[in-house]
């Protein structure tokens, strides 16, 4: 999940959004979707897809179509539909891709799209109703884009400037009010926002679990077997301690040190902070290079 942390570019400030070229997680995924939907139309299995492979909560439920959380996000109901989000999921996904890289891009990709089909089983319980495309996940990499590049500017229609925060902050409530009408034209409003949600919980797990773990009380022990001269050494201060502790305290850290640029810009941080930015993102370059 850090990689997309040690991977970032001080010196970049391009304002515009710029789509990579095809390929990656984002173009097997393409071609997958793709594939299914020629599929169903050359020997006319849209209905029989759609109820065997798109999401059925009462067929989940009740005949343990347990698959259909997976296989939902690759069946569409129409050309218009697939068009829209293989489209979205190239132009960000691809972008998020080259930070993250494959194997992240996959983990959370597929963590939001069944996440999201969970919301959908979770309070369409009796429904028969199939829901059906990767709207879910798209939505997930929308949230995912806006918080690693706020400001970023997205064209809306081609024609309106809008910063990606902004532009998913709207979205968010739009799919929320919507979630709750009728007659939605067979669009499932709940799994969009399922999609936002579990993708947002998702970027910010480590944040929130941080944030639980400093409200828990504190036990300290001492230890007997210590030698009697550490206790002499210099303390580091709370800065430097992040190269000396422990791997989760580096990646608090470096929370840390991300939420202050996306929030001020990079020159906000002091010499100390810009060190201690380059060395832990060294330190887990090069522990992501040993694993694979």
């Amino acid at each position: 999940m850090y990689r997309n942390y040690y991977q970032y570019n001080p010196g970049f400030h391009s304002q515009y959004i710029r789509p990579r070229m095809f390929g990656g997680a984002v173009k097997t995924i393409i071609i997958a979707n793709v594939s299914v939907f020629l599929f169903m139309l050359l020997f006319r299995l849209e209905g029989l897809f759609a109820y065997y492979f798109g999401l059925v909560p009462q067929f989940v439920w009740s005949r343990g179509f347990i698959w259909q959380l997976v296989t939902y996000m690759f069946i569409h109901g129409s050309f218009g539909h697939l068009l829209i989000n293989m489209f979205i999921l190239w132009m960000f996904g691809s972008e998020i891709e080259a930070t993250w890289g494959r194997r992240e891009f996959y983990k959370f990709y597929f963590i939001s799209g069944i996440g999201s089909g969970l919301i959908t089983l979770l309070f369409s319980i009796n429904s028969t109703i199939p829901v059906v495309g990767a709207s879910g996940a798209i939505y997930a990499l929308l949230v995912a884009f806006a918080v690693m590049y706020p400001n970023r500017l997205i064209f809306l229609y081609f024609l309106i400037p809008v910063k990606a925060k902004y532009l998913v902050l709207i979205m968010g409530i739009f799919t929320f009010f919507s979630s709750f009408s009728q007659g939605t034209g067979g669009i499932s409003h709940l799994t969009h926002l399922g999609g936002l949600v579990i993708g947002y919980i998702y970027l910010k797990r480590h944040n929130l679990f941080s944030s639980i773990h400093f409200q828990m009380p504190r036990i300290r022990f001492n230890n007997p077997f210590k030698n009697p001269s550490q206790k002499h050494h210099k303390k580091s201060s709370p800065r430097d301690h992040t190269l000396q502790g422990s791997e989760q305290t580096m990646r608090e850290e470096l929370d840390r040190l991300l939420d202050k640029i996306n929030l001020s810009g990079y020159e906000s941080l002091d010499e100390t902070e810009r060190k201690n930015l380059v060395l832990i993102g060294k330190y887990f370059a090069e522990k992501d290079k040993q694993k694979n």
